[in-house]
């Protein structure tokens, strides 16, 4: 199963929204998610790299 890390941002971004607080936990709250938004962005946008085969180079034979 793949994880779909545009829909996590969306929660994480969310959840951020309900700490309007300007309490110490709440800031903390906040910078805390900023990193997991920050770590999941980087993570939906450097997506691995899909397997590519290669058809070899030249002058294939053709069937008439």
């Amino acid at each position: 199963m793949n994880s779909d890390f545009s829909a996590a941002r969306v929660h994480l971004e969310r959840a951020q929204d309900y700490l309007r607080g300007t309490d110490k936990t709440s800031e903390q709250a906040r910078q805390a998610l900023d990193q997991l938004i920050e770590a999941v962005a980087i993570a939906q946008f450097t997506k691995p790299r899909s397997n590519v085969v290669h058809y070899p180079f030249g002058k294939v034979a053709r069937r008439s």
